[in-house]
């Protein structure tokens, strides 16, 4: 217990370090530019402790739960007896890992939908388009964009392939998009691709792309370990596209 205690104090110490930067440039404008004094200075300050503790705790409990959670099921899923493998072959067929990409992309899913930055990035959205785009539908297309770009990362890690065929390809993919969808899902579906790399995705994918690589035969994890937080960012965007453009669509057949 004592260790733990003193291990917590030492994380707490540091995100007051991390915190410190983000308190001295807030307080510096306020005073210094805005030259006003900081309005509910109590509240702030609790607020503040707040962060600073939940911060900590978040970050205990990555440590503890999460990242030994993601690597767990990795080390499972690729493990000879549950492929039906010989425990030495060093061979690599990307279909004896079926079940690796269907936890990828269940996985990919389930964190994205509970995704904090989402749900609030989804309600502005929703509130400030007057109900024109729908909450409930643009977490479940940036899920399942996310689903399918890890799954497809996953399958990019097992094969082997270079990551940059992949990459490059989406990104072609996202440009003819953004050419033909409507202007005012082009900026939300960019940043649809930022909030999926946040507090409740990163830590599992991690996880589990350095657990894979550690497992699967013949790869490396430094090297192919990461980039899955790319495709789950990367295909987010290209969904809410294709959600906006296939319901304009829809809206025009309505119509016709």
């Amino acid at each position: 217990m004592t260790a733990w205690l003193w291990h917590f104090a030492t994380s707490l110490w540091a995100t007051c370090g991390d915190v410190l930067p983000i308190v001295a440039i807030i307080v510096g404008f306020q005073l210094l530019v805005i030259r006003k004094p900081l309005p509910n200075l109590a509240k702030t300050l609790i607020g503040f402790i707040y962060v600073i503790f939940g911060v900590t705790f978040f970050l205990e409990g990555l440590q503890m739960a999460l990242f030994p959670l993601g690597k767990l099921m990795a080390v499972q899923l690729t493990a000879p007896a549950f492929l039906g493998i010989a425990v030495d072959s060093k061979t690599v067929n990307w279909q004896t890992y079926n079940w690796v990409y269907v936890f990828a992309a269940c996985i990919g899913f389930a964190t994205t939908l509970a995704e904090p930055s989402l749900l609030a990035v989804a309600s502005k959205a929703e509130k400030l388009s007057g109900g024109a785009i729908g909450a409930w539908g643009l977490r479940i297309a940036v899920s399942l964009g996310v689903a399918f770009g890890i799954a497809l990362g996953v399958f990019r890690i097992v094969s082997g392939f270079n990551i940059y065929y992949f990459i490059i390809t989406g990104y072609v993919i996202v440009m003819i998009q953004t050419l033909f969808a409507p202007k005012i899902i082009i900026g939300l579906a960019y940043d649809s691709g930022g909030v999926t790399t946040s507090t409740v995705t990163v830590p599992l994918v991690t996880a589990l792309g350095l657990g894979l690589a550690s497992n699967v035969p013949g790869r490396n994890p430094l090297v192919d370990g990461f980039g899955l937080i790319a495709f789950a960012s990367l295909f987010s965007i290209i969904a809410v596209l294709f959600y906006a453009q296939l319901a304009e669509w829809w809206s025009k057949r309505d119509i016709f």
